[in-house]
């Protein structure tokens, strides 16, 4: 039985889809049209507001396109279209699930859903800048999703945790599927430009003006005091910013100007976009990469410029440790002096910079977009992978909790240690973070509801977390709580 999956698309409806849901909505669907061997299995209908664009991967027979036009107010009245006019054309589409990748699930909207949610939505309902509006739709229908969404997709282990508190969810009902890097196969131009990079829509968190001025201050410095900076170009040095300025009042092209104009040349250059071509060059040649932010649920830009080996310089929180570790510099004031001291770092730290330039791009190939869909694919055939290393990975056991024998491989998980733990008088398995250690086991896959079976039967001594094994593939195991 071919199995209909739903994914609403508006954000790659005649946009730029270079940032954020569009960008990811483009990379799975690409990705499922390279593979011909789902359409045994899948039917992806694809709904519109007002046109199909004109993508050449739109045209694999696996995708089925809809369009759901408001009448009249063609471009116009998204509202309508999203949380109204969709839903209802969705009573009668027959599908196995909907994907809603705009962070709101319609109330109006029934059967199977997976919504992708942000902490970005809470808090832009609670202190953000948006029109009124729009902060009620986001309240509203963010805690719609938290409550009702048969599962939520978070894109970090630290986005799940915050969504997880902020929303009252339980973690069980929040899959994490991590972004892809595009650009991981252009790296390694031994020829570095004279410029440090910003990449992103300049919301106030991400500290667009504190980097411009902080950079102001490294140039000054230089000027004053050049022995301090002589070894590292910084009388040539420009600072690069691509992205739309998403202040509440417009402070980036003012604040460039200004600056160019006490630096006596232009020394920041600001666009609102590039194209691809000309984001792969400059990710290839740069210096650094700025992406100074107080909040993410991912955060891509850093992790592209790793995959070509060019340092990021990010926020000293748990996201860039859990995305980054070694694999960065981290700033823990987002002031001009704070983001300075990074910027210095990342141009004058040699060692830790070769070390980065070396093992960055295999770093970050490990977030790529064929492990996104594949982890997308696991949910829509409801298959779950768990790794197991103690009592079920006895038959027995598995009939017990999954009624039934569960055909397994074996495979290990790098960075834990295995010991034991007595419950009732009973010595149980237990593995904890140990970097110098590794485990041997076994994946076995099963269905949400078997899952939901082993955290019974695991207790509340255990707790569930995804892994990438040595295999590669992602997993669920049980680790100490």
């Amino acid at each position: 039985m071919i199995k209909r999956i739903g994914i609403e698309c508006e954000s790659i409806e005649g946009k730029n889809p270079m940032w954020g849901v569009g960008r990811m909505i483009m990379k799975l669907l690409e990705e499922i049209s390279r593979r011909p061997e789902l359409e045994k299995n899948f039917r992806f209908v694809l709904y519109f507001k007002d046109t199909v664009p004109d993508f050449p991967f739109l045209n694999a027979p696996i995708f089925e396109k809809k369009t759901i036009p408001v009448p009249f107010f063609k471009n116009r009245l998204f509202p309508i279209y999203y949380f109204a006019l969709l839903p209802m054309k969705l009573w009668f589409e027959e599908l196995d699930v909907m994907f809603w990748p705009n962070y709101m699930l319609p109330i109006i909207a029934f059967g199977k859903s997976l919504v992708m949610l942000t902490e970005d939505v809470y808090y832009e309902t609670k202190e953000g800048k948006l029109p009124f509006r729009y902060r009620l739709a986001y309240g509203i229908f963010g805690q719609w999703t938290a409550r009702f969404a048969t599962k939520i997709m978070a894109i970090s282990e630290t986005s799940k945790k915050n969504i997880a508190k902020l929303y009252n969810i339980n973690p069980n009902r929040i899959i994490v599927n991590y972004p892809g890097v595009d650009f991981s196969d252009h790296g390694g131009n031994p020829n570095q430009g004279d410029y440090i990079l910003y990449i992103g829509q300049a919301f106030p968190r991400r500290h667009l003006k504190e980097t411009i001025l902080a950079f102001e201050k490294l140039i000054t410095q230089q000027k004053e005091h050049p022995y301090k900076l002589e070894n590292i170009g910084m009388s040539e040095l420009i600072l690069i910013a691509i992205g739309p300025d998403k202040y509440e009042t417009p402070s980036i092209g003012p604040l460039v100007s200004e600056v160019n104009n006490r630096l006596g040349r232009q020394a920041v250059i600001h666009k609102d976009y590039v194209k691809d071509n000309e984001l792969v060059d400059l990710y290839d040649r740069a210096k650094a990469l700025m992406y100074v932010s107080d909040r993410e649920a991912f955060g891509l830009p850093p992790m592209e410029a790793l995959s070509f080996g060019v340092p990021p310089v990010v926020m000293d929180n748990e996201l860039g440790h859990e995305l980054f570790g070694d694999n960065a510099f981290y700033v823990q004031n987002p002031n001009p002096d704070g983001i300075a001291e990074g910027i210095h770092q990342a141009l004058t730290q040699t060692e830790k910079n070769t070390k980065i330039k070396t093992a960055g791009p295999a770093f970050a190939r490990q977030y790529n977009w064929n492990r996104f869909t594949d982890m997308f694919l696991e949910f829509i055939r409801d298959r779950e992978k768990l790794f197991i290393y103690g009592t079920l990975q006895d038959p027995e056991t598995q009939e017990i909790v999954f009624k039934r024998t569960i055909r397994n491989k074996n495979d290990t998980i790098a960075g834990y240690r295995k010991s034991e733990i007595i419950i009732d008088g009973v010595n149980y398995p237990i593995i904890t973070p140990d970097h110098r250690s590794e485990v041997s086991g076994k994946v076995i896959e099963i269905t949400s509801k078997e899952l939901a079976a082993a955290d019974q039967y695991e207790t509340t001594i255990y707790k569930r977390i995804r892994v990438n094994l040595k295999s590669g593939q992602p997993a669920w195991v049980y680790v100490k709580n």
